[in-house]
């Protein structure tokens, strides 16, 4: 996503992972551990090093952290050390897997799944999203509406309702398996089977175009129950952090 958006880069520091694409929206530029960490100064220390690098800019930024790369100790203690660099928990998400999709458990939805091709299935995939996390619409689409964005390593696709965007879901190629990402649903069509569809339309697209059928994502407590029906099993959990763009408290 960093390496697609305009102005975006991906560093690899000693302590952290960046991947940043200089927009408004904060879940855009994130920071990564770069390996298990075992003491809380190791926490700090990246904490610290992403820090530096995103008061460089002027946007907020996020600290996703898996629970399984922190020792006991540090997990009990992450939340005051990540403090200390205005990192403040915003949700928790279940890093999932599947090696083969299940067989659909209801008739399929009638929708219409379109190709991200153009100007209208970029902006659908941002407004959606953007919708569906409570984020301003042009903070969606200053982060997506961008034409690299989706290439040959990343494939997106829209569920429709008659002419209305429904549904999206985007399938990137990552080491080797197929990451879905931004799966989202507007309120007023949920639960009539969109997202299963855009969904399994990007994951045959992966298999057909890249011959990839594991696929991994990561699950919000909304989305857990129908990345389970699909075959997804639970790995891991991540923590997201967020903070402020440099200068607010």
């Amino acid at each position: 996503m960093a390496l697609g958006s305009r102005a975006g880069e991906v560093v690899e520091r000693p302590e952290v992972y960046l991947a940043a694409c200089h927009v408004a929206w904060d879940m855009m530029n994130t920071a990564f551990l770069r390996a298990p960490v075992e003491s809380e100064q190791g926490l700090a220390a990246a904490a610290a090093s992403a820090a530096r690098y995103f008061s460089m800019g002027k946007h907020p930024w996020s600290f996703i952290v898996s629970e399984d790369w922190l020792s006991p100790q540090v997990r009990a203690q992450a939340a005051s050390i990540l403090a200390w660099y205005k990192l403040k928990p915003l949700t928790s998400v279940t890093g999932m897997v599947c090696d083969r999709l299940a067989e659909p458990t209801r008739p399929p939805s009638p929708m219409d799944v379109r190709p991200v091709v153009n100007a209208w299935g970029r902006q659908a995939v941002a407004d959606i999203n953007a919708l569906s996390y409570d984020m301003p619409r042009e903070l969606g689409r200053e982060a997506m509406d961008v034409e690299s964005f989706f290439g040959t390593e990343s494939r997106g696709f829209v569920a429709c309702q008659g002419d209305a965007a429904a549904s999206s879901s985007v399938v990137m190629r990552v080491d080797g398996v197929a990451y879905i990402a931004l799966v989202a649903t507007r309120p007023e069509h949920r639960r009539i089977g969109a997202a299963e569809s855009a969904m399994r339309r990007a994951l045959s697209e992966a298999r057909e175009s890249w011959g990839i059928e594991r696929s991994v994502l990561h699950a919000t407590e909304a989305g857990f129950p129908l990345y389970t029906r699909l075959g997804y099993r639970p790995v891991t959990r991540f923590t997201i952090y967020s903070a402020p763009a440099p200068g607010l408290s």
